[in-house]
């Protein structure tokens, strides 16, 4: 069994839609981020970044303790070992998977989600900062067009990489983009969009949380944390 600490975020999503995929006993632990959740201690020790997903797996390969994971792209690594599924074994498949995983948490995310801050939670609209983060959104969903231009998914086959990068394309009108623009990335993210695991996952997400997770006081919570924050919350 996998415990899962979520809360339905694209990077969220990511891990729910590994498991629906796979068909893997999970139970869901919410991480309600609006209200602080990824502060307290006993999640911290799980999660010491204070981001969530984090998953535990009470029956790792080695039959030893509980194993925990956080970050969500090491989890989907972590997962695909156990499961043996989305990652291949192959060192040269393996890497062509890995790479794109990798663009995916070292670049899609973190500009689209500077993208959806300066864009629409900032208290301040900053002209430059929009424009820096929706033109570098939409290079990046140039980058992806022309990947999938002669193969189906990112890294050949359906993978990890496709499983990540999906939900932050979901997000694509508040992120100023038009996926007309991009025709191989809109065939890709509809081919997605309809497959049962995904669909599962997505509902599931929605019976946690339906309400928008940022408002005027969840704003006071997830953003401009500081070092000290973190401390103090580790302290209890």
């Amino acid at each position: 069994m996998i415990d899962l600490y979520y809360w339905p975020t694209p990077n969220g999503h990511k891990i729910t839609i590994f498991l629906e995929e796979t068909g893997t006993p999970y139970r869901f632990i919410p991480v309600n981020i609006g209200v602080g959740d990824q502060f307290k201690p006993e999640f911290l020790a799980i999660s010491p970044n204070n981001r969530m997903p984090a998953i535990v797996d009470h029956a790792p390969a080695d039959s030893g303790r509980p194993v925990s994971v956080f970050e969500s792209g090491a989890i989907l690594f972590y997962l695909a070992d156990k499961v043996g599924a989305f990652l291949p074994q192959s060192p040269r498949h393996r890497a062509e998977v890995s790479q794109w995983l990798f663009w995916q948490v070292g670049n899609v995310g973190p500009m689209l989600g500077q993208n959806h801050h300066f864009s629409h939670y900032a208290p301040e609209k900053i002209p430059y900062a929009v424009d820096r983060f929706v033109n570098e959104t939409n290079r990046l969903y140039g980058v992806a067009d022309r990947r999938l231009a002669d193969r189906e998914y990112l890294a050949g086959d359906y993978s990890v990489a496709d499983m990540a990068t999906y939900p932050w394309i979901v997000q694509f009108e508040r992120q100023g983009q038009d996926l007309n623009d991009f025709p191989n990335l809109r065939r890709w993210f509809l081919s997605i969009q309809k497959r049962v695991a995904v669909v599962a996952a997505y509902e599931k997400g929605k019976a946690i949380n339906t309400s928008p997770t940022v408002n005027a006081q969840s704003a006071k919570i997830l953003f401009g944390q500081t070092g000290e924050s973190v401390r103090t919350a580790a302290a209890g």
